[in-house]
């Protein structure tokens, strides 16, 4: 705060020249502050001074400007005249180097006057507190004091105050709230605010209210500096009655009070009739149509559900601008996941509704209306919304970038996510993860991990969500290697200590197979969340642990974490895999019943896979019709499955033929149609439905099987024989499999009957099972101590399961194989 000007103006001195260099904001002014060499106001140097009411106007224009050139330039006018300004204008220069921020230019001018009085000192003090130099405002208070000439008065103690209030240093302003009361300026309305402030700044609530308990005099503002201070704390409803207070005291109701009260009443839950009642108040004072407080309660509404109350409060408001919009359609991004798009589609009509008032928006409009986006599914919509992005020049703003990078990603348009991401000037942590979150969604982990190591080569140090990112991005990949190393630097960098990272590291090693690190990773949590116990139960069942899955369920029911629906969908996927009838659906009567969950179509989807499993086929059509969900293909194919398994040919049949309708461009719907009826013996059906397919232009996707052995990644596709690793492979796999033809020949059964042809295995029908090649290579290439780790991305055919049991038994070897649904683990263990 600045002190009041003098209005003395008469000159007795020349005032020394500051030498600080010009601000680098600005350019070079062609006078220097500096006087020009050779003899001091000589001829050819000096010209005709100023008048001093024309010096102080430049002056003050300088200050209120906050235009450092023109207060130099004004100086150095002055020294090159020879004019001696006095105290009055000595006191308005100083005031404009710092409200400049020229703090060192102001103390150089400060040493070199002879006179001060208190009007130089406080404007001093008052620069270094708004420049946040708590300790030089406080030395110059000292020399206030010191100096004898000067009594200091209710301005200086109020720059100090807000000086050690902006430093949150207590201690001096303690000190010096001692001495304002010692003083008697404490009194003062203005001293007790300064006083009150400051505390608040501090956070030492229980010394604001002694202050304000004890002011003599107290005025709006002393009130409302108490409503804020209260707010600040996070105590609304103190705030409320601070409120209701300051109206029982006649004080009247200002713009700032209630915009702060309506502020926290929207953090407050269960607070319906203290917002009514506020907003009535607002209409009373008659503050209903100010900007400031219309925005505020559109907020408050917005923030607690009343979103019709908002809409309501901004058709009220006349004279709408940017920020009236902006509180608007952030009302409608905190809407989250609401089931009607219409009520988010409404956002973007109120955006284009702005647009045609002619209000330009702002970056703070595209963030919100982006987050709206995000929630809809119109492509072309944010197609647009970029457009109007880069016109009004907001394309280089990080946040709006990461924002269009998560909106591309959804739609699975990661070149342009990455374009969005290459065209940011400032790239920091936060887009960085967008765009590894963006490849891991879209199932390009391997650029992921590509982009992680870009990453760490310019400098910018990742977070814990950037390595839970890259950790689910090795867990999709299923390297045991990546796997341990990004481990490793979570645990260098601190990052494992994070519940988040813990939570990822249990999927990570999920992923690959290794369920005893996943274990350790469970239990090394500091802090266990939902989440960590549903992973951990996930991790349980899909490795065929059922009982384990559910023994970990219960006690976590036991020590009361809160139940969600991923915990029940963990439970369920235990019991699909285990067969576990009754504990399923007493678990899903549990999910609906007891704790009011609506099961989504994951946890019916493993319902019916439990019915399957049991052969329990057609309960399971029933479940699926008694949803009414017989247009959904993912239960239709989970039903398929189940009738192949348990040679239910009829109701199969019936099944992919409604699969085929459903999803007429879909290829494994037609191959495990022509399965089926090659199964059942109708050749002229199989026949058609091959040639259907082939009409139609699909073809089967290629089955593909990796692994990684001593640091590479091995890939086996069905049916090629151009990997470089596949002759090594095949004769390794044939020698095993001669010698589980021996053992199978014995126990009078015989897996590849069709494929031994004169002793020996066809290719052909190996070539058909990319993952038996891969084992034999890792049992060629490993220690006999390691285990063997192979990925496919396809349903593992009963041929092959039967064949890796045998080959696990005959070299007493530990197999995993991961498929799309669960891991298989072969172990004679």
């Amino acid at each position: 705060m600045l002190p009041q000007r003098q209005r003395s103006p008469e000159p007795d001195h020349l005032l020394p020249i500051p030498t600080h260099p010009v601000h680098p904001n600005h350019t070079t002014l062609p006078t220097q502050l500096r006087p020009a060499e050779g003899p001091p106001h000589g001829a050819g140097h000096r010209f005709p001074p100023l008048e001093p009411s024309l010096y102080a106007d430049l002056f003050r224009r300088a200050s209120r400007g906050r235009l450092l050139p023109l207060a130099r330039l004004t100086h150095s006018h002055m020294i090159r005249a020879g004019y001696r300004p006095g105290l009055f204008l000595s006191n308005n220069l100083l005031a404009a180097y710092v409200r400049c921020d020229d703090t060192r230019s102001a103390r150089l001018l400060f040493d070199g006057m002879p006179r001060r009085d208190v009007v130089t000192w406080n404007t001093l003090i008052a620069g270094y507190a708004t420049q946040g130099s708590a300790s030089l405002a406080l030395g110059a208070f000292r020399g206030a004091r010191w100096d004898g000439s000067v009594a200091v008065d209710r301005f200086t103690y109020a720059a100090v105050l807000a000086a050690c209030g902006g430093a949150r240093d207590w201690r001096s302003g303690r000190v010096t709230h001692g001495l304002a009361v010692v003083s008697g300026l404490a009194r003062t309305a203005f001293v007790a605010n300064s006083v009150i402030d400051m505390y608040a700044k501090c956070g030492m609530i229980d010394e604001v209210r002694l202050a304000f308990d004890r002011a003599d005099e107290r005025d709006e503002v002393s009130w409302n500096l108490l409503l804020s201070a209260y707010v600040r704390m996070g105590w609304p409803e103190v705030a409320v009655s601070v409120l209701v207070w300051m109206h029982r005291s006649g004080v009247k109701l200002d713009a700032f009070a209630l915009g702060r009260i309506l502020k926290a009443c929207s953090e407050l839950e269960d607070s319906e009739d203290v917002r009514r009642m506020l907003h009535g108040c607002v209409i009373k004072v008659g503050l209903d149509l100010d900007v400031f407080v219309g925005s505020t309660m559109m907020d408050m509404y917005a923030k607690n559900g009343g979103l019709e109350e908002a809409i309501k409060v901004f058709g009220c408001i006349p004279c709408q601008n940017v920020v009236i919009y902006n509180t608007m359609i952030a009302g409608f991004a905190r809407l989250g996941n609401d089931p009607c798009p219409e009520i988010r589609m409404e956002a973007i009509r109120i955006y284009s509704n702005m647009l045609c008032r002619r209000i330009r928006p702002s970056k703070f409009t595209f963030k919100s209306v982006l987050e709206v986006c995000n929630l809809i599914n119109e492509p072309r919509c944010w197609r647009q919304l970029h457009a109007h992005v880069i016109l009004f020049g907001f394309e280089d703003d990080e946040f709006i970038a990461n924002a269009l990078i998560n909106l591309y990603s959804k739609v699975c348009l990661v070149d342009d996510s990455l374009r969005c991401f290459h065209r940011t000037p400032k790239q920091e942590i936060f887009t960085w993860t967008s765009m590894i979150r963006a490849f891991v969604h879209n199932e390009h982990s391997d650029k992921a991990l590509h982009f992680f190591r870009e990453l760490r080569y310019t400098g910018v140090e990742p977070d814990q969500f950037t390595i839970s990112c890259v950790m689910n991005a090795c867990a999709d990949l299923s390297m045991p290697i990546a796997c341990e190393q990004i481990h490793c630097y979570a645990v260098k960098s601190g990052f494992d200590r994070f519940t988040l990272c813990g939570n990822s590291q249990i999927e990570m090693y999920r992923g690959t197979g290794d369920l005893k690190a996943a274990k350790k990773s469970f239990e090394r949590i500091p802090s266990l969340d939902t989440f960590s116990w549903s992973q951990m139960i996930l991790s349980y069942a899909v490795h065929g642990h059922g009982r384990e899955a559910l023994l970990l369920f219960k006690k976590m029911r036991d020590c009361g974490v809160m139940i969600n629906e991923f915990a029940f969908l963990a439970v369920l996927v235990a019991c699909s895999h285990e067969g576990l009838i009754d504990e399923g659906f007493r678990n899903y009567d549990s999910m609906v019943s007891h704790y009011s969950f609506v099961p989504d179509m994951k946890h019916i989807a493993c319902m019916v896979d439990l019915l399957g499993h049991v052969g329990k086929v057609a309960d399971a059509e029933d479940f699926i019709k008694s949803y009414g969900l017989e247009n959904n293909a993912v239960l239709w194919h989970t039903l398929l499955r189940a009738c192949r398994i348990h040679g239910d040919k009829d109701r199969g049949i019936k099944t992919g033929e409604k699969l085929m309708m459903l999803e007429p461009f879909t290829a494994s719907s037609y191959v495990m149609l022509y399965n089926l009826y090659m199964d059942a013996g109708k050749i002229s059906l199989a026949m058609r439905t091959r040639g259907q397919m082939r009409e139609r232009g699909m073809t089967k996707e290629s089955g593909i099987s990796w692994a990684e052995f001593r640091g590479s990644v091995h890939h086996f596709v069905d049916g090629d024989n151009s990997c470089s690793q596949k002759d090594a492979s095949f004769t390794r796999l044939e020698e095993l499999l001669v010698r589980v033809k021996q053992k199978t020949e014995q126990g009078s059964m015989n897996v590849w009957e069709v494929g031994f042809k004169s002793g020996k295995v066809s290719e052909n029908a190996i070539d058909k099972h990319g993952e038996l090649l891969a084992v034999a290579l890792g049992l060629s290439t490993l220690p006999n101590t390691a285990p063997v780790k192979v990925m496919k991305n396809q349903k593992m055919s009963w041929e092959s399961h039967e064949t890796l049991k045998l080959l696990s038994e005959r070299e007493n070897r530990e197999i995993i194989v991961r498929d799309p649904t669960r891991f298989h683990h072969f172990s004679q263990a």
